[in-house]
């Protein structure tokens, strides 16, 4: 039976089994979800690919929009793939690995496009093609996951009828539910030990009778473990723990030392806030160093378990050969790095200018970033903590010199109008905005074109298999 959407009421949830048949797939969103049109309604689908026929089940409708889910695959995209990952569907990433690759770069390049144009209403004539990823899987250094005492049940296991007994998880969330973790057998994100150590966790912790953490009435000893490894073979593992259960702590860490002898830091840290974050908390290293070392061009980069760095250290190292290219370095250049995060980029500069400013919010990542030229000898680079609108002022220019380029690396909220605001009046003659999130780019480029134009646009695919993607606008001053 085919369904007329717009005879449905508006309302946040529809209970029942509501769908529309053989709808066909036509785009992808700016959020990443397959796009349908029935019936001058647009529905947001998951598990679609544009050139799909599917029977989709409705589960949301509002005035001009709906969402819904493909139930049945009546004609498949050829663009589809067979996703290679068990948990495709559940799990909260990975969720284009039903595309192939090709297509994927081909509406991440539309996303960006699409940004500038209708967000910023903003020339695009110097787009250029997106800088794909080389691996488009093991491609990430760094992987979060929970633990928790109720997993997520999928629906081959709750039609199985079989009871089981044994709810503990360790995994990643289930989308948009804080409280629901799904168990990760097998992750195509993160190269060995990462699945390893991580299954032998559950192991020997579900054998020794060590609890895993309950987020509702919080209770529990195990809460999260993250990995980082780098691309020089070093490996950081660290563990919270939420309740102090010191015998066992010392059980767990000892076993994965004596298991895992190629862990760099095995680090661990008691956290009984109501949230994960680590930035407030003490973290204490059971065996080896405190953190690990990238490198890149030469340079050593020192990661504690509280640094950003890029996820992707072989394309981060393309993405800040881009960033540098762009910047047209002499060595005679003043350049302000704003959002230095631990100085990987003003350090990666610094061999070709004269003197590299950082600024960065976070005092940790700003230690960091001073650590990093140390290590490498590197004596023109400053770097400054503080909040971006209130550090980069007139005096600070005229103390530091006024920029000849700065470099803008904003986390995905983009720049406060008043960053933008000093940025104009400090007027480089060329600024490289590095962003993660085209559409807050777009709305902070627009603030500036009666100043600026755009000299080049450069995509930068630094998550292959999601709907991420990184842009590079060099701007001139007119």
């Amino acid at each position: 039976m085919y369904l007329n959407l717009l005879s449905l009421p508006a309302m946040s949830k529809i209970k029942k089994n509501i769908f529309v048949e053989n709808a066909e797939i036509v785009d992808i969103s700016s959020e990443g979800k397959s796009v349908a049109k029935v019936d001058g309604m647009v529905i947001f689908v998951d598990g679609g690919v544009p050139g799909d026929v599917a029977d989709v089940m409705i589960t949301r409708k509002k005035n001009n929009y709906a969402e819904g889910h493909v139930v049945t695959l009546k004609q498949a995209s050829p663009n589809r793939l067979q996703p290679k990952c068990e948990h495709f569907g559940y799990c909260g990433g990975c969720k284009w690995q039903h595309m192939n690759y090709e297509t994927q770069l081909f509406f991440k390049q539309k996303t960006v496009a699409d940004a500038l144009t209708r967000i910023g209403h903003l020339d695009i004539s110097t787009l250029k093609s997106i800088f794909a990823n080389k691996e488009s899987y093991f491609y990430r250094n760094k992987l979060e996951f929970s633990f928790s005492d109720k997993k997520w049940l999928t629906n081959e296991e709750v039609k199985s009828g079989v009871e089981i007994d044994n709810r503990n998880a360790l995994g990643f969330h289930i989308p948009k539910m804080f409280d629901k973790i799904l168990d990760i057998k097998n992750c195509y994100l993160q190269e060995e030990p990462s699945n390893s150590i991580r299954n032998e966790i559950r192991d020997f912790a579900n054998k020794h009778g060590l609890t895993f953490f309950g987020v509702r009435d919080k209770i529990g000893l195990l809460r999260t473990l993250m990995i980082r490894s780098s691309s020089n073979g070093e490996l950081m593992v660290l563990i919270q723990f939420f309740e102090n259960q010191p015998e066992n702590i010392e059980l767990l860490l000892n076993h994965l030392k004596t298991k895992f002898p190629q862990i760099t830091s095995l680090q661990y840290v008691i956290n009984q806030k109501g949230n994960d974050t680590l930035q407030d908390l003490d973290i204490i290293t059971f065996y080896g160093r405190d953190h690990i070392f990238e490198e890149m061009e030469g340079l050593k980069f020192k990661i504690s378990a509280k640094s950003f760095y890029q996820t992707n250290s072989p394309q981060a190292y393309e993405l800040y050969k881009i960033t540098r290219d762009l910047c047209g370095l002499t060595g005679n250049e003043v350049v302000y790095d704003l959002y230095t995060g631990t100085g990987t980029i003003a350090n990666f500069v610094a061999k070709k200018a004269k003197q590299v400013v950082g600024v960065e919010y976070v005092e940790d990542a700003v230690v960091d970033a001073k650590n990093n030229s140390e290590f490498n000898g590197i004596a023109n680079t400053l770097f400054y903590a503080g909040d971006m609108k209130d550090v980069l002022n007139e005096n600070f220019i005229a103390k530091h010199g006024k920029p000849d380029v700065i470099i803008t690396d904003p986390p995905r909220a983009g720049m406060h109008e008043d960053v933008v605001r000093v940025i104009l009046k400090a007027a480089p003659p060329k600024i490289v905005y590095v962003s993660c999130n085209p559409a807050t780019q777009a709305r902070d480029l627009a603030m500036m074109m009666e100043h600026y134009e755009i000299k080049e646009i450069q995509p930068v695919d630094m998550f292959p298999q999601t709907a991420h993607v990184e842009n590079v606008v060099l701007l001139e001053r007119r």
